[in-house]
């Protein structure tokens, strides 16, 4: 019998919660397999599918529209979800009141397959958003109207976790059975600083800003400045950690890298004006690759735009690493085990531990 937790990949995005638990998996002797991927993003599935190739289902999937009771069983489901408000007014916070949400869809899929586990991941921000009242729905719906009563959540950065960025972020986990042996795993000190995921050699001259667009940030900077706020872009040191990678313009200002390794300053893209004279440049999709601590060129086959915005959108690969391990392991408690996870699995790791 084949030795398998089965798993499914919802707001997918190119991969990296899926990543991070087969990582977790293969360091325990575990096979994980994913039986169904829902992304709507072609340039994500792109990627997705580039990474995954032998994956017997296309991850181009719109979760809203996806019979729950189509889905092949699986015994983890894992979910990057979007945080959205719900129409609780009046009401009691429960299954029926988070309709129209993005996080219904993941709720019904869980209330039909009954999965064995799930891991969640959201913004910070989920914690206090309606003063409370989000998250406070959704642990709700999971523990009461769901049957996870072992569901708790975790605010954790990812500079205690190996990769030097500090990036904030929600985990929800919940187990069907049981549960009472899982912990998040625990915060390290970050040993880990900018130059250990800049790129080796000299990067290309697209990556370094134009003299006319670092006058500008600067200018910017000051306007801010002056008005008592902290806007506008950083220069990072490279002994130190990056601000969160994110989406747009101001992911990038605000992690820029003075590299004085730059050789020739003839531009190779239509900048405006010449290339500064101090070596002030952009980090590159590959640094934020390993800002995530995703493998190198993971998302390289799209457009460099697509894959800053692939990484923004991501996770931070070892957190989830470490969350995985530990769901992994209560699953293989006795006391947790459901009967979906093949026995020989579960002996067979009893054995080993």
């Amino acid at each position: 019998m084949t030795k398998q937790i089965k798993i499914i990949d919802l707001f997918a995005g190119v991969g990296g919660i899926r990543l991070g638990f087969e990582q977790a998996a293969h360091g325990l002797g575990v096979d994980a397999k994913c039986v169904y991927t829902s992304e709507i993003d072609k340039y994500a599935c792109s990627t997705y599918t580039k990474n995954y190739p032998n994956d017997l289902h296309d991850p181009m999937s719109d979760i809203t529209k996806v019979d729950e009771k189509a889905l092949n069983d699986f015994n983890v489901l894992l979910a990057g979800f979007p945080c959205q408000a719900f129409s609780i007014a009046g009401r009691k916070g429960g299954f029926e009141d988070t309709r129209g949400t993005l996080f219904f869809d993941v709720a019904r899929i869980i209330k039909e397959k009954t999965p064995d586990a799930f891991l969640l991941e959201n913004v910070k921000g989920l914690v206090n958003h309606k003063g409370g009242k989000t998250l406070n729905t959704i642990l709700n719906v999971l523990k009461n109207d769901l049957g996870y009563k072992s569901t708790r959540f975790k605010v954790l950065n990812a500079k205690h976790y190996g990769v030097p960025q500090n990036r904030e972020r929600v985990y929800i986990v919940g187990f069907k059975n049981n549960g009472g042996g899982f912990e998040f795993p625990n915060s390290n000190i970050c040993n880990s600083c900018i130059e250990d995921i800049l790129e080796e050699n000299e990067v290309s001259p697209r990556y370094y800003v134009s003299e006319t667009s670092l006058k500008g940030m600067k200018a910017h900077k000051e306007r801010h400045k002056s008005k008592g706020n902290g806007f506008g872009y950083e220069i990072k040191s490279f002994d130190g950690i990056a601000n969160a990678i994110v989406v747009g313009g101001m992911g990038k200002e605000r992690n820029m890298l003075i590299d004085e390794r730059l050789t020739d300053f003839t531009p190779v893209t239509n900048i405006n004006g010449i290339i500064n004279k101090e070596y002030v440049r952009k980090m590159t999709p590959k640094e934020w690759e390993r800002l995530q601590g995703f493998p190198d060129n993971w998302t390289e086959g799209v457009s460099n735009a697509q894959r800053y915005k692939q990484m923004g959108n991501s996770v931070a690969v070892p957190v989830i690493s470490k969350i995985s391990e530990s769901i992994i392991r209560e699953l293989m408690n006795p006391k947790t085990f459901a009967k979906k996870i093949d026995p020989q699995l579960l002996m067979s790791f009893n054995d080993k531990e």
